[in-house]
């Protein structure tokens, strides 16, 4: 409920009111919720969110196509360097758990730092790009 009435203040969901002053929720409201779930798991903000709303609403354009092309390609490469990441850290956790089985890890200690450091300038470079 708290979230629905965010979104509603956000001016990114729109629900009917009854004559008795409560929401009804349509199929419209419906698909826009799944919408932003969807969304919100591809990590997409609020206001990015809201402006793929306002340009689903517009006119076709290339104005409104060139938008909509930027802000997925710029999600896709996102994702994709998270991909990466992800790949990258599942490889050097299993290496973690062989460095420390059998009670070595003060043995590998500087073995795993280095992995550490590895992952996050990984990481950081993601974020620059």
């Amino acid at each position: 409920t708290d979230t629905i009435r965010f979104y509603e203040k956000k001016e990114i969901l729109f629900p009917k009111r009854l004559d008795n002053g409560y929401r009804f929720f349509d199929d419209e409201c419906e698909k826009i919720m799944q919408l932003i779930i969807v969304l919100k798991q591809l990590e997409f903000s609020l206001d990015e969110i809201k402006l793929l709303l306002t340009l689903e609403k517009q006119p076709v354009s290339s104005k409104c196509n060139e938008v909509g092309i930027e802000m997925f390609q710029q999600k896709i490469n996102r994702i994709e360097n998270k991909i990466l990441f992800l790949q990258m850290a599942g490889h050097q956790l299993h290496k973690v758990k062989e460095l420390i089985e059998n009670n070595q890890y003060m043995n590998n200690y500087h073995k795993i730092q280095e992995m550490t450091e590895c992952m996050y300038k990984q990481l950081t470079k993601g974020d620059k790009e």
